[in-house]
């Protein structure tokens, strides 16, 4: 047995390892795995590179998941360990993090962040374009803008699941347009609407799309977004250098979901913009 200690998880991951009484795997990598629950409910665990996340427990030490287990290996957790093939991690006493960026401080700021956004030196054709029509890019950023439910559920329904990958393209779109919908509404406008975006999409998409997907329905992110949305908070830190973490996140996942993002940002300046007395 290989002894590891963990290093951080989230109130979803502890959670996760008090309630869990069926777990299986998902997917193994060198640098993550993924378990599932009964209630369909992932946990990664996760070397230092990739850090935290939703719902990630981050150990200490890096290895090579597929040296220890493999997907037949037995599965035992407990609140203080959880046990895989020949890993044995102690997370009694890893550090607890907060998934939820600092979305109060990010509404108050949002026509500033506007205005950075618009005016600064990132190159968005770096971003992917993803694979649906222009129509229905624009329908969505708008329906996101106006929190139109209705709407914003019956677009995303045409984008959840397309594309190919344990994160197709239309849900990392549709992630990047929650986590700016959290930044242009106030918190009891847009927690119902997150919420039921969200849970509306996870059924048509992957076990792991549809876990990211609700995490961003409940306002939470992984590290490189945080330090996206710190940047946006502080001004004096540099835009450029999270935005690159963002895009280095799967083929092609960082890139549609940032291109969520600022879709819905171009459709909220437009509204801005109209909003202007002429």
């Amino acid at each position: 047995m290989h002894p590891i200690q963990a290093h951080s998880a989230t109130p979803s991951v502890i959670n996760w390892l008090i309630h869990t009484h069926r777990p299986r795997f998902l997917h193994i990598f060198d640098n993550a795995c993924n378990l599932i629950n009964e209630r369909r409910e992932v946990l990664s665990i996760v070397t230092p590179e990739i850090g935290n996340g939703p719902f990630n427990l981050v150990i200490e030490n890096k290895v090579s998941f597929p040296d220890y287990i493999n997907i037949k290996s037995p599965i035992y957790n407990s609140p203080d360990h959880l046990h895989l093939g020949q890993l044995s991690i102690r997370t009694a006493d890893a550090n607890l993090w907060n998934p939820r960026p600092d979305w109060e401080a990010l509404y108050i700021r949002r026509e500033n962040i506007c205005k950075q956004l618009t005016n600064s030196a990132i190159n968005q054709s770096s971003f992917s374009n993803p694979q649906f029509s222009n129509v229905l890019i624009a329908g969505i950023s708008s329906a996101f803008v106006a929190a139109d439910i209705t709407t914003a559920k019956s677009l995303a329904a045409q984008v959840a699941g397309l594309g190919i990958g344990l994160t197709p393209t239309g849900d990392d779109f549709l992630m990047g347009a929650l986590y700016a919908a959290w930044t242009i509404h106030p918190r009891e406008k847009v927690e119902p609407f997150a919420k039921e975006i969200a849970e509306s999409a996870a059924p048509l998409t992957t076990s792991l799309s549809a876990a990211w997907l609700k995490s961003a329905g409940r306002g939470e992110a992984e590290i490189s977004w945080h330090e996206f949305f710190d940047a946006m908070i502080f001004p004096n830190l540099n835009l450029e250098l999270p935005i690159s973490k963002i895009l280095s996140s799967g083929h092609t996942s960082g890139a549609d979901a940032l291109a969520g993002f600022f879709s819905v940002y171009t459709a909220f300046n437009s509204r801005i913009i109209g909003q202007c007395p002429s």
